[in-house]
C-alpha cells in the first residue's frame, strides 16, 4: 500500500509539474509571437505618473463614464471629447522618427485656464502643476518598445499613408495622423489606459511592408 501511495504521489507531482511547464510555456510563447496575456502586470497598461484621459483629448462625441452613460455637467448638459489630432500633443510624429512625448509646458497651455473643479474633475492635475512649477519633466512609462537595433521612422509611415491614393490596411484613406497611428497602436482614443495591441515583431512589420510593396532589406528597419 506504501508503494502504491508513493507511486500515486509520484505520478501526481509529475502530472502538476507537467501542468505548471506547459503553462509556463505556453505564457512565453505568447509573448514571444504577440503579446503577453494580461496576468501579474504583464500585458497590460502601464502605470503612469498623471492620468492622461486620451479619449478626452483624442475622443470624439460626447464622453461616457464605465456603464456607458453620457458624462454631463452640473448644468445637465454632456461633456465632449475635444477631438484633437494626434499630432497636435506627438507634434515630430510626422517630422522625424520619434512621435515625441510632449513637454509640461505644453500640457500647460492648456491647463493654465483649464482647472480641477467640484464639476471638472481632474485626477492628476496637481502633480502637472507641481512639476510645472518645480521645472521637472513628467517621468511617463513607455508603452511601446522596440528592440534597440530597430530603426522606425514615424514621418515616413504617417507621409505615406497620408498621400493620396495610398489606403490604411482597413481600406480607409488617411486624411489626418490619426487614422493612421490607430494602425499600430489601435484605438487610443476609446482606451481608458493606453497598452500595446499589436505585436510589432519583425514579422508583423515585414508582413505590413510586404502588403504595401515597401523594401524589406535589413537595413530599412535596422541599424
Amino acid at each position: 500500500m506504501i508503494r502504491i501511495a508513493a507511486l500515486i504521489a509520484l505520478l501526481g507531482g509529475l502530472a502538476a509539474g507537467g501542468l505548471v511547464t506547459t503553462i509556463v510555456l505556453i505564457f512565453v510563447l505568447r509573448a514571444w509571437w504577440s503579446t503577453p496575456f494580461e496576468v501579474l502586470g504583464f500585458g497590460g497598461p502601464p502605470e503612469q505618473p498623471i492620468p492622461f484621459p486620451h479619449g478626452v483629448h483624442a475622443g470624439v462625441g460626447d464622453l461616457l463614464d464605465e456603464d456607458g452613460n453620457v458624462v454631463t455637467y452640473a448644468d445637465g448638459q454632456p461633456k465632449t471629447a475635444l477631438g484633437l489630432d494626434c499630432t497636435y500633443c506627438h507634434r515630430n510624429v510626422d517630422k522625424g522618427a520619434s512621435a515625441s512625448v510632449p513637454p509640461v509646458e505644453q500640457c500647460i497651455f492648456c491647463h493654465k485656464a483649464v482647472q480641477e473643479g467640484e464639476d471638472n474633475p481632474l485626477p492628476g492635475l496637481a502633480n502637472l502643476i507641481s512639476a510645472w512649477e518645480n521645472k521637472e519633466p513628467v517621468v511617463w512609462e513607455r508603452v511601446h518598445r522596440l528592440p534597440d537595433s530597430v530603426r522606425f521612422v514615424h514621418e515616413a509611415h504617417i507621409r505615406y499613408f497620408t498621400q493620396p491614393g495610398n489606403l490604411l490596411p482597413s481600406g480607409e484613406q488617411a486624411t489626418v495622423a490619426a487614422n493612421t497611428c490607430s494602425t499600430c497602436h489601435g484605438d487610443v482614443a476609446a482606451m481608458a489606459e493606453v497598452k500595446q495591441v499589436r505585436s510589432l515583431k519583425m514579422g508583423d512589420c515585414l508582413d505590413c511592408h510586404r502588403d504595401y510593396s515597401a523594401p524589406t532589406d535589413c537595413t530599412t528597419c535596422h541599424y
